[in-house]
């Protein structure tokens, strides 16, 4: 057993009741804070208050103590591997300024002592980083010092990163679903739609590379035709609240299509999970952050400027 305690704060030029108020969002709809979509959204079962459950990722905790405006406490499960808790807090510096403060203390078993050090404190420290980041860009001026990725963080960030679940040709893709008169193979490949990222289907088109014709659409419908080598087949990418779905369908009406389609469809389900995650992660990096999305009004005032410029501190200790 690994005892760890990680620290991280940073001094904010504005009003503690102004960062409070981002804080008192957390896990909302329009969360101002966390930095999704560039990572796992954060969700609880209900609002922010004590006994509340949820998690961001892989990683599940519960709310059991909540200071409206001050203080925020996440335990994680027992059993989980690493036991303990995470706490986010705020404290006044004056009338203009606080200090943000994200201690975790747990206890690593295990495996997770290896992952701890390897991989999730590089990305833990990054996350919080971030949320920093995004507290200073909706109450101050502006974030004075940006957190930067390490090259480590990059290849975690991209072998990470969520991969599509197969699905049946969901029933609201009409398009897809009436396009054909029969068809020779069908799939589909689902996504989350995380905070941020394009609502519209044509933003999507990438996922396939090439400019494929438009045959229909409706609000969250695109149906594409693909046709290639003697095939009859149809893309069709479909976006609701929750999700992003690729959908395909394929009719092979002569020897040389169906020959063709021998082939490809061995490669076939590969390729399109590559390319929709590919696509996915793309637009999740490109996606505005937190703060730019919330749309809240200025949440101060005013702004001395001569103002000192914000001081990051983070530290991490393993006993």
């Amino acid at each position: 057993m690994t005892a760890v305690r990680n620290v991280h704060e940073r001094v904010i030029d504005a009003p503690a009741v102004a960062v409070g108020a981002l804080l008192d969002r957390l896990s909302t709809a329009d969360d101002p804070i966390f930095p999704t979509p560039a990572w796992p959204r954060m969700h609880l079962d209900g609002p922010l208050a004590v006994g509340a459950d949820g998690g961001h990722g892989r990683i599940r905790y519960h709310v059991t103590a909540y200071e409206p405006g001050r203080r925020v406490r996440f335990d994680t499960p027992p059993g989980s591997g690493l036991d303990g808790y995470h706490e986010l807090t705020v404290a006044p510096l004056g009338a203009e300024r606080c200090r943000v403060r994200h201690v975790l203390k747990c206890e690593a078993r295990g495996i997770l002592r290896l992952q701890w050090a390897c991989v999730i404190r590089h990305i833990h420290d990054t996350m919080i980083e971030e949320i920093f980041d995004n507290i200073e860009r909706a109450a101050a001026d502006g974030v004075t010092r940006l957190v930067c990725w390490s090259p480590w963080v990059r290849l975690l960030h991209r072998l990470g990163w969520a991969r599509p679940r197969a699905i049946t040709t969901p029933a609201a893709a009409q398009l897809i679903r009436t396009s054909l008169d029969r068809t020779d193979y069908e799939d589909a490949y689902q996504m989350e739609l995380l905070p941020g990222l394009p609502r519209d289907p044509a933003a999507w088109t990438g996922i396939l590379r090439n400019a494929f014709p438009v045959l229909a659409r409706t609000e969250g419908e695109l149906l594409l035709d693909v046709n290639t080598a003697g095939l009859t087949a149809r893309a069709s990418i479909l976006i609701d609240e929750r999700h992003i779905t690729l959908s395909t369908a394929v009719k092979a009406d002569s020897l040389r299509a169906r020959l063709y389609w021998a082939v490809v469809k061995r490669v076939h389900p590969f390729m399109a999970r590559t390319m929709f995650r590919r696509t996915h992660r793309t637009l999740a990096l490109a996606a505005p952050n937190a703060a730019e999305r919330s749309r809240a009004v200025p949440l101060r005032a005013s702004v001395k400027a001569t103002a000192p410029p914000a001081r990051h501190s983070s530290s991490a200790s393993v006993r």
